[in-house]
């Protein structure tokens, strides 16, 4: 798939703004602090319809404006595609050929992209949450009947949460609604947990012959998956339901003193291990660096697996954080197959012919200059 139109209205910097791409390499270039990244976020969130910077829709709003309006038409295997998503402050309303979805998770899909950022280099060194955060909007994308799992998910929790406050507090003891929202938890639970576990032997099945590519046949990558409840790597649905029975109800005392879920999808892990060490224990920063990157070009190959559409590669900022070896591999792998948006603030020193053959846009306090 590829975007060939794109029109930010009121979105950060961006009072008004239309482009047309290539359907192969777009270079954005520019001095920092000049819209090369809000662009770049932009197209991020038409597919997503959530930012990967924040996590407050008010930021994506210009000053002083009443909304923002990102609109998008797209290219896939299957016809063309017609994106538009509004932001207020009253909330996002998204249509898709010219239809309004009544939930997100009917619009997110549509239009498939894998963001690769500086930060996205923490995926193996940062929190937790971090990595949780990353599976999510990846099962995200090949799986809408996943986003309302989790949605559901974490509304219950919420609920949850209070009962048990409130019972730590002992302003109430009704461990009838506990029961009863453990349970509801529990089938959410079981269901986030396999369909993570599925996703990741996958992406290990994609990442680990990248890696080995990269690092020259030297490591192995193992992606593990460390849910919060104790089941084999083959449990089924039922298996795993049973397990969080049992871990809740072992749980159950300390839960309430606590006032706090301590099980769940919302406490799992996920390991990167290389040559048998934790990289983000043990790994030097090359190797972290490389998991990284395999771990990005196989979200491109498993989504094309699973979509028979590649998505859109975006690279905000990051061939600088890379090392001529892994710049190279990075652009031989998208090569004349995945269309790729590139921000940068100069294109010298990067000596490759997919950099040359480039469209190039040039971006200067919200304004943009295409390619003549």
């Amino acid at each position: 798939m590829f975007l060939t139109d794109l029109a930010l209205t009121n979105y950060r910097n961006y009072e008004r703004e239309t482009m047309r791409f290539d359907q192969g390499v777009n270079i954005i270039l520019g001095e920092n602090a000049q819209g090369k990244t809000n662009m770049m976020e932009a197209i991020y969130v038409l597919a997503m319809a959530k930012s990967h910077r924040t996590s407050n829709d008010k930021d994506l709003i210009r000053w002083n404006e009443e909304y923002a309006k990102i609109e998008g038409k797209a290219e896939k295997r299957n016809g063309s595609l017609s994106l538009e998503l509004l932001i207020s402050k009253k909330g996002k309303r998204a249509k898709c050929n010219h239809i309004e979805q009544q939930r997100l998770s009917q619009y997110v899909g549509h239009l498939n992209v894998v963001m690769f950022a500086p930060e996205d280099l923490n995926l193996v060194k940062g929190s937790p949450q971090v990595r949780r955060r990353f599976i999510d909007m990846e099962i995200g994308q090949i799986s809408p009947v996943y986003i309302h799992d989790l949605s559901q998910y974490q509304k219950l929790l919420q609920q949850r949460n209070h009962c048990l406050k409130m019972m730590q507090t002992r302003e109430r003891s009704d461990e009838a609604v506990l029961d009863v929202l453990t349970e509801q938890l529990v089938w959410l639970a079981a269901k986030i947990t396999l369909r993570r576990r599925q996703f990741l032997s996958l992406l290990e099945q994609w990442a680990a012959p990248i890696h080995r590519e990269i690092s020259r046949g030297a490591e192995q990558l193992h992606i593990r998956y460390e849910p919060s409840v104790d089941v084999s790597d083959k449990a089924e649905l039922s298996r795993i339901v049973e397990a969080y029975r049992e871990t809740f109800a072992a749980v159950k005392e300390r839960e309430v003193q606590r006032g706090t879920t301590l099980v769940g999808p919302h406490r799992d892990e996920v390991a990167f291990w290389v040559n048998g060490k934790n990289v983000q224990t043990f790994g030097s920063q090359g190797q972290q660096r490389t998991t990284a990157l395999a771990v990005k070009l196989a979200e491109i190959e498993l989504i094309f697996s699973e979509l028979g559409d590649y998505p859109i590669l975006l690279l905000d900022d990051v061939l600088s954080e890379l090392d001529d070896f892994r710049q190279t591999h990075l652009l031989d792998a998208i090569r004349k197959k995945v269309q790729t948006f590139v921000t940068t603030t100069s294109i010298d020193g990067i000596n490759h012919d997919v950099i040359q053959e480039a469209a190039i846009y040039r971006v200067h306090s919200g304004s943009v200059i295409a390619p003549s």
